[in-house]
């Protein structure tokens, strides 16, 4: 950049000429050392970060905001819409989201097509939640704008969930109260409703608690008389046959005196039905005791809906899945997860811990300890469903297999551990995570001061001493990153457990009344594999999209309690051998 003084006086000529050449050198010299400093004050570099972190971070913002979004906003009870069509159709159902497009303007009439084309072609529609899958064989409609005549929201129209089938979105045309045909009475109703509801409850307990645990043993004493036969022979097992025989008959009495009280309440619940009609006239008769949730969905208030809010997202932590686990609960899946993740940090922990120990502290520090650690970097890279097809083939057909030949040969040809379990997931994820808690081991134990150990040795204790006293606790908080990492990833996976373990449906726990209580072999769900079936596995993509949402939130707020625990820890640790003080 030149700069001219206008008290000098003019220069013409030779002189001046020369001189604006001068002026005309210096000035890219001075932007070129003006970029120089530039670049050796790193403000490119530093620009570059910032934006590129900056952009993360939006990035990340928008991902947690659709999430929240969608997952928070699903429960809430929506208005229903009669919509009445152009054609002299009607359909009900609420409004679930809308979308621009373009339509084919050959089926189009005359006034239509002008409307669009005065729009560039395009046109908005609208999608609704019609439900009433067991009448229409689809639960959603698309609704173009063009094709509405009219729009109301009846106060008569309820919305129901339903056991089985779904939602239903119509109006009670009737029920029957123990055998007796009446109009329909909301009081009666809604007290009725939820006496049919505890005896569905108390037919799900008798089947899966008192007659599950009958089968339980029945089958334990089958297991039992192969098992006196394989090891004894036949005529040498015949007492002990002939003991089991009779505990099977006494067990077989009181499952039919079980049964029959299961089949006393639901010949009782055939006397208590409703009647459901659509918005077109068609009509179901389903029992009361089907109906999950009901409501007037045009009239209730704001209270009401948070009532039904609350109650939604208490079945979804705490109940079963249903219909194709697009409703209902999670809760299998959610323990699943939890107690899977557990396991594997009981797992990844002593031997992520030992093996960095022996590198660090023990090993010779040389070409085969670099190639160790080269190896062990590189594990951390490898495809997660490598990792699952090993556990596939090491730990359920190798170690499963031979488990079953030593221990369970009474149970064969069906297997008991060679096959998919928890136990064999959560060794394949510890498997999968131990080269992140090795490597952040290393690097807090190289952390430690040299000084203290050598403090540690020259007051006369031993190595291990001085590792177990000195080293460790100061490594701990760094023990505890590698493992709050290993969390992070292990809890998300979900390729290498659909080799190993994880079903779409187990509503048996990994834990039980029943010897030894904690089932290692037993299949489970897990929330990352609901995300996948539900989302594009399920008959409905689009009636499982909430759930796919309201999941994903679900295993983002488990992942961060869990993550959010172990900070605490660390940084109670850190607190602890920094100041003395826990």
């Amino acid at each position: 950049m030149t700069t001219t003084n206008e008290h000098m006086p003019p220069v013409s000529g030779a002189a001046g000429a020369a001189g604006i050449a001068a002026r005309d050198t210096v000035a890219p010299r001075q932007r070129r050392r003006f970029s120089a400093d530039l670049s050796a004050l790193g403000e490119p570099a530093l620009w570059g970060f910032g934006g590129a972190l900056a952009l993360g971070i939006i990035m990340i913002a928008v991902f947690l905001a659709v999430v929240l979004y969608n997952g928070a906003t699903t429960f809430w009870p929506k208005p229903i819409d009669r919509v009445e069509l152009t054609d002299g159709s009607v359909i009900a159902g609420t409004e679930r989201r809308g979308t621009i497009f373009r339509p084919q303007l050959g089926s189009l009439d005359d006034a239509t097509r002008a409307e669009v084309e005065a729009n560039d072609g395009f046109a908005y529609r609208t999608l609704y939640q019609t439900a009433n899958f067991d009448l229409y064989g689809d639960d959603f409609q698309w609704v173009a704008d063009f094709e509405v005549e009219n729009i109301t929201q009846p106060e008569d129209f309820y919305y129901f969930e339903r056991q089985t089938w779904g939602v239903f979105i119509g109006r009670i045309a009737g029920m029957t109260i123990d055998g007796q045909e009446m109009e329909y009475d909301p009081a009666v109703f809604r007290r009725e409703q939820a006496a049919a509801r505890d005896r569905f409850r108390e037919i799900r307990r008798l089947e899966r608690r008192e007659i599950g645990g009958i089968n339980y043993l029945i089958e334990r004493e089958r297991l039992a008389q192969r098992r006196a036969v394989i090891r004894q022979g036949e005529e040498e097992a015949a007492d002990d046959i002939a003991a089991s025989q009779a505990r099977l008959a006494e067990l077989q009495a009181e499952f039919e005196e079980l049964q029959a009280r299961v089949n006393e309440i639901r010949a009782r619940d055939r006397n208590f039905t409703v009647v459901l009609e659509e918005v077109g006239g068609r009509q179901i008769t389903p029992e009361i005791s089907q109906i999950v949730r009901f409501f007037p969905a045009n009239t209730i208030g704001f209270f009401d809906k948070l009532g039904i809010y609350i109650s939604r997202w208490w079945e979804f932590v705490s109940a079963e899945p249903r219909e194709a686990n697009t409703q209902g609960g999670v809760m299998p899946a959610l323990f699943g997860t939890v107690a899977m993740t557990l396991l594997m940090v009981v797992f990844v922990a002593p031997f992520g811990v030992i093996t960095a120990l022996y590198l660090r502290e023990y090993a010779k520090q040389g070409r085969v300890t670099s190639i160790v650690r080269i190896s062990v970097n590189n594990l951390a890279g490898v495809p997660s469903i490598v990792y699952g097809v090993f556990g596939l083939g090491f730990f359920a057909y190798a170690m499963g297999g031979t488990i079953d030949q030593l221990f369970y040969p009474e149970a064969l040809p069906n297997p008991t551990f060679g096959k998919g379990g928890i136990l064999w997931a959560s060794l394949t994820l510890a498997l999968l995570t131990v080269p992140v808690v090795i490597v952040a081991t290393e690097e807090a134990l190289a952390a430690v001061p040299r000084s203290m150990r050598e403090g540690s040795l020259a007051c006369g204790a031993s190595k291990w001493q001085t590792i177990r006293y000195v080293v460790l606790p100061k490594a701990l908080p760094g023990i505890m990153t590698g493992m709050i990492l290993a969390m992070a990833r292990g809890a998300g996976e979900v390729a290498p457990l659909m080799l190993v373990g994880v079903v779409k449906l187990a509503p048996a726990l990994p834990i039980d009344g029943f010897a030894p209580f904690i089932h290692l072999d037993r299949s489970f769900m897990h929330l990352g594999f609901h995300i996948f079936d539900v989302g594009f596995q399920s008959r409905n993509s689009e009636a499982g999209k909430p759930m796919v949402f309201v999941t994903t939130l679900l295993l983002l707020a488990l992942i961060v309690v869990m993550n959010a625990t172990a900070i605490i820890i660390r940084n109670r640790l850190k607190r602890k051998y920094a100041t003395g003080q826990f």
